[in-house]
């Protein structure tokens, strides 16, 4: 894949008449996590029950688990909290100026709020067989940042001001999974699944390089940027409107009457981009403004995700679910020299107690799980890369829910929060 990643999630431009190549710190946030308001509330841990509409992307192996046709459809909110290079000093010693302050980096918070529905699925139980629609938000993500006053001398930047271009980028990427699934009950012990998807990419990401409004006064070499669209210098453009089909296998197990297993294995699908890098007016030697400096038609691949789950009914009212997930995002940077993304290890811990005596049934979750860090490192490059593209570290999600279940309709409403993202479920099921 070379190169071209960095251009889609640390787009790099190198700049005539300098010796610098700025990169963009952005971060992609999917979710790989399983829908339903429901399994939220468990951390996620739902792979090896997978008894709603939701196994249809879950694990579609558990939709012969129902015993009636089933409606199901999800709303949620999610809040991101994203860190970023926001500026200060890559080498010298910074001379305490306005924003030439730090003797290190500086970091800053790209927040934002996005909501909508995210799942909706249809399940149609007969005999050994079930069969399913559904259709899932797999990613909604919005992002700004600004990096300024990011100052640099000495060998590695010659003949040159010690403050290097700002950037200014946005995001907004979207990817939505249109699927059917079906089951089959191969005997009381094992049931097999698999699901059929048609993802769809709506992705705008927007990078710009700055200059200062006047480099030879002191207040605009170390002042706040104010990005004015004149002083412009080069804009990355990364727009992809395109579709993909990937597949879904799954397979769930009873040991026992208490015991219950599963698998599953999910194909990442792969989208087509367009990067172009355009000229601004403030680039030397004078180019006219908008042109079309160069043009890659990359291809962007999702990774693929396995995993493997259990669950445990000590006794009716209490259940207990554990999964695991490996997400191979080194998928992303095959063939990197200088980057690195590693395969992560999800880990998802969930228990529900239900009052089974209750009008309605009232059910309570908790769950915990371990994301793991998935931005971009640098291990080589120039210091400005290294600089901007700095891996994070596992996060962990702390989740709760609760469940209102009547003779044909249940109501979940369930949260997850962490450190960087915090996500709100409210789900519905109805059967008939």
């Amino acid at each position: 894949m070379g190169r071209w990643v960095l251009q889609l999630l640390c787009l790099g431009l190198l700049l005539q008449g300098s010796a610098v190549a700025q990169v963009l710190p952005t971060t992609l946030e999917f979710s790989f996590s399983n829908p339903g308001a429901r399994s939220m509330g468990l951390g996620g841990a739902f792979v090896a029950l997978a008894d709603d509409a939701t196994a249809a992307f879950a694990n579609p192996a558990g939709l012969v688990q129902l015993s009636r046709p089933e409606i199901s459809i999800e709303g949620r909110s999610w809040s991101y909290s994203n860190p970023f290079t926001e500026g200060g000093r890559l080498t010298g010693q910074p001379t305490g100026i306005l924003l030439d302050n730090t003797p290190g980096l500086r970091t800053g918070r790209s927040s934002s709020d996005v909501s909508g529905l995210s799942f909706l699925s249809f399940v149609y139980p007969k005999g050994r067989w079930a069969v399913a629609a559904y259709w899932h938000q797999l990613a909604n993500f919005e992002q700004f940042t600004e990096t300024q006053g990011l100052f640099a001398e000495g060998p590695g930047f010659p003949n040159q001001p010690p403050r290097l271009l700002d950037l200014r980028t946005s995001t907004d990427l979207g990817i939505v999974n249109n699927g059917v699934a079906a089951a089959y009950r191969l005997s009381d012990a094992i049931s097999l699944g698999i699901g059929i998807s048609y993802a769809e990419a709506d992705l705008r990401l927007d990078s710009s390089l700055y200059v200062v409004e006047d480099p030879t006064l002191q207040q605009s070499q170390f002042g706040p940027n104010p990005f004015l669209p004149d002083k412009r210098v080069v804009s990355g453009i990364v727009d992809s409107q395109s579709a993909d089909w990937s597949f879904t296998l799954g397979i769930i197990g009873q040991l026992s009457t208490r015991w219950s297993w599963a698998a599953f294995y999910r194909q990442g699908p792969e989208f087509a981009l367009r990067v172009d890098t355009i000229s601004g007016p403030g680039l030397v030697p004078t180019v006219p403004d908008g042109t079309v400096l160069e043009t890659e038609f990359p291809v962007f691949p999702l990774p693929d995700v396995f995993g493997l789950g259990v669950a445990f009914k000590p006794f009716d009212a209490l259940t207990l679910a554990f999964e695991w997930d490996r997400v191979q995002y080194s998928q992303i940077l095959e063939d990197e020299d200088t980057s690195t993304l590693e395969d992560g290890n999800e880990l998802h811990l969930g228990i529900e107690y239900v009052f089974l005596r209750a009008t309605p049934i009232i059910a309570v979750r908790s769950g915990i799980w371990r994301d793991p860090d998935h931005r971009i490192d640098t291990v080589g490059g120039d210091l400005v890369e290294q600089a901007l593209l700095r891996g994070g570290d596992d996060e962990l999600h702390y989740a709760a829910g609760l469940g209102f279940v009547f003779e044909r309709f249940q109501i979940d409403l369930s949260a997850d929060f962490s450190e960087l993202v915090d996500r709100v479920a409210l789900s519905a099921i109805y059967n008939f």
